[in-house]
Formats: C-alpha cells, sequence, structure tokens
C-alpha cells in the first residue's frame, strides 16, 4: 500500500469545516513510489453525484495532491446499469487500486462484493448498514469508512405540511432496485403517517418511466410532488419539473438542487460539502490512517432552498412568514442562470 506524505493536519483541521479550504494551499504532499492510485465511481451521471465529485477532486487540489504525481484518479459512472456498477467494482479490484470511493450505496456494496480488502472511502451512500458497512458510525469493517447521506425525511414532511398546511396526499416516486429508495420511502410513510397525511406512492423502474409515473400521481389527485432523492430519479429531476409546471402542482425536492431543476423547495445539505469532506477523509486513509479509526460521518447542516418563481408556476403562494425561514431564494429554474439571494 502507498503512503503520501500529506499534513494529516489538513485533514483534521478541515473535516468538519469545508467553508476552511480558502485558507491556502499546503504544502506539496510528498508522494512514495508511484501516484496513488484512486477509483472513483457512480452508478449514473446525477447532479448529486456529480457535486460530491466535485467536492472530493477539491479537497485533493486544496491537499496539494497533483493528478499524474501524487494521485492517479480513475472516474467511472455506470450510466444507471446495476451490471456496470458490479463490472466497475470488480476493475478495480482487479487492477488493483489503491483506494475505492463509491459514490452511491449501489457502488458501495459492489465494491464490498468484489471480496478486496482495499480501502474504501464511500459518500453519498443513504443507508451504508443495511449493505453490510457496519453496525453503527464506530462499529464498521475495519477497511471501510465514509461520509453518510442519510437525508432529512421527516424534516421534509414537516416541511411540505407547514407549506401547504391543506395538503391532505403526498405523491412520491421510488425506485424499488435501489436499497436506498425503499429506506427513504418507509421513512416518508412513517412521516406522513405521524402527520395524519397520506402518502401515494409509485414505483419506477428506470429513467425512462418518470413522466408516466409522475401522471399517474397526477392522476390519483396529489396535492403536492415529493419524489424520493435516489440515483434514478435525481438524474432525470427536470422532468417532474415540466410535470409539476404543467399541472400547477407544487414540486418538493429532497436535495438542495433540486430547486435548479423545477422544485419550487428543497429541503436538504450540500453534496458539494459531503464530497469535500470525503476527500479529507480520503487524505487522511492516504496518509496511513486505518479507516478502522475513522468513524463513519453524517450530514446535519439542513438548509431549506425557495424557487419563487417556480411556486408561481406551480400555483404555489409563498408567505413571507415561510420566506423568512428559508437560507436562500434561487431565481431561475426556468432554464435561464441560477440568482441566489
Amino acid at each position: 500500500m502507498k503512503r503520501l506524505g500529506v499534513l494529516c493536519a489538513l485533514a483534521f483541521s478541515l473535516v468538519a469545516a469545508p467553508g476552511c479550504k480558502k485558507a491556502g494551499p499546503p504544502p506539496p504532499a510528498d508522494a512514495g513510489p508511484g501516484p496513488f492510485v484512486i477509483g472513483i465511481f457512480q452508478s449514473v451521471d446525477s447532479p448529486t453525484g456529480n457535486e460530491v465529485r466535485k467536492g472530493i477532486l477539491q479537497a485533493f487540489e486544496d491537499g496539494g495532491l497533483r493528478e499524474g504525481e501524487d494521485i492517479q484518479v480513475r472516474i467511472r459512472i455506470a450510466a444507471g446499469d446495476l451490471s456496470e456498477v458490479q463490472r466497475i467494482a470488480q476493475d478495480f479490484a482487479r487492477d488493483d487500486v489503491d483506494l475505492i470511493i463509491p459514490l452511491s450505496t449501489q457502488c458501495l456494496q459492489a465494491a464490498l462484493i468484489t471480496g478486496r480488502r482495499a480501502p474504501i472511502v464511500f459518500s453519498a451512500v443513504a443507508t451504508p448498514y443495511l449493505v453490510g458497512a457496519g453496525r453503527s458510525s464506530s462499529d464498521h469493517l475495519a477497511y471501510v469508512t465514509g461520509v453518510a447521506s442519510t437525508g432529512p425525511i421527516r424534516q421534509t414532511v414537516r416541511f411540505i405540511h407547514d407549506l401547504l398546511p391543506a395538503a391532505r396526499r403526498i405523491g412520491t416516486l421510488w425506485t424499488p432496485s435501489e436499497v436506498n429508495s425503499e429506506y427513504y420511502l418507509e421513512l416518508a410513510r412513517e412521516a406522513a403517517a405521524e402527520l395524519n397525511l397520506d402518502l401515494v406512492a409509485v414505483p419506477v423502474k428506470d429513467a425512462h418511466q418518470i413522466q408516466q409515473s409522475a401522471q399517474v400521481l397526477v392522476n390519483e389527485k396529489v396535492d403536492v410532488l415529493f419524489p424520493i432523492s435516489d440515483n434514478t430519479i435525481n438524474s432525470s429531476f427536470e422532468v417532474l419539473g415540466r410535470v409539476a409546471d404543467e399541472n400547477r402542482l407544487p414540486l418538493v425536492g429532497s436535495f438542495l438542487r433540486a430547486v435548479e431543476f423545477g422544485a419550487c423547495a428543497a429541503v436538504g445539505f450540500s453534496f458539494y460539502d459531503m464530497g469535500y469532506e470525503t476527500g479529507l477523509l480520503a487524505i487522511r486513509v492516504m496518509n496511513g490512517e486505518s479507516p478502522a479509526r475513522i468513524p463513519i460521518r453524517t450530514m446535519d447542516d439542513i438548509k431549506i432552498y425557495i424557487e419563487p418563481d417556480a411556486a408561481a408556476r406551480q400555483g404555489l403562494v409563498l408567505s413571507r412568514d415561510l420566506l423568512g425561514r428559508v437560507d436562500k431564494i434561487v431565481h431561475g429554474s426556468g432554464g435561464g442562470p441560477s440568482v441566489l439571494e
């Protein structure tokens, strides 16, 4: 196993505060023989996965790691094909990659079942424990650590109730082939039941079914659309934005960038910041720290974004009180440039 002489102090000082990354570049890494080979892979090309990847690469750059000299990053995207996810994981295992960074629950599961014990630092994984990564944040496989992306499902359902107090039927889409999607669906059902709301759930097999399945929800007379955040649905979220606009039906996303793709509101955390934290954990592992000693982290900086132009198209009137609670107001989901307030 190669080890890089990167500064552990950088990783420890910034791991809890991605915003500190602009404090100034550290000294260059002192690489061992040959670059440290890192395999990053996603199950689908999605806004959330891409933001995570950007954050990881920025952490490497801020850590003084030079591509081709200190590290060699191999990026693979499976285009939503589960068999391709498994093949990429096998390729990384066969090619003797020094560190594997899976960017979804499916990718983590595929990396684990290869049987290889190369260090794994995962990200954007809602349910690492359901796929065998461990039992808790501190009790996990000795070669695995990372940043879990368990979304704020209960908080979002509560926000929907505050946003639309007269709403009684929440329509959602989910992907049965993704264990993370099924996990989130159960959380959404529980949260809706606590507020005496009906959750109408329609499954989708792949991205091509999203528009048709969304129309089923429209026909079911739901009051609001709240799709489960998973790889399949997030990769084609703009389709839901069009359906919501055409039917004047509020669309609430469970990842912040959903407001850029048609949602009138979104509750979540920064996937870029998640990626940056993941990159810092990877630096610690590359520097020789055992993943067994690094607890699995979760994101807890929950924010609310509002897109008033989408709200108007979807027949939603935003109260001054609600606007005072949001973290950012975003304009431009209709295709123009986004503007933050």
